[in-house]
């Protein structure tokens, strides 16, 4: 005889990781008045520099670190980053100092 069949959130394909909703409220507070489709050019551009972000603070760490062909390297050079196909980020766009700005209400020109 067959087993009924189990809706345990647990037995679903998709995972219940409890901040679902706590994401949307984020993205219509952000999103206000904007359209749907106008803000995935906002989030799309977000994600690109957080990637960028990404590979630019590994490098400078790196360069910070200064060990084998990194020994002298100035971590503020940008052709330090060109030289690996890098993008150099200036202090006030990087990742980091967006999200120290984050709770200031000018967060929005600083992002623009």
């Amino acid at each position: 005889m067959a087993r009924a069949r189990s809706t345990s959130p647990s037995d679903s394909n998709s995972a219940n990781i409890g901040f679902e909703q706590k994401l949307w409220l984020a993205a219509d507070k952000l999103r206000s008045n904007m359209d749907a489709a106008e803000y995935k050019h906002v989030v799309l551009g977000l994600i690109f520099l957080k990637y960028i972000s990404d590979s630019f603070e590994e490098h400078h760490a790196k360069l910070i670190a200064g060990e084998g062909e990194y020994t002298g390297a100035n971590p503020e050079d940008p052709d330090e980053y060109r030289a690996e196909n890098i993008f150099w980020v200036p202090p006030t766009a990087r990742w980091t100092y967006l999200q120290n700005s984050a709770k200031q209400p000018t967060i929005g020109k600083t992002v623009d």
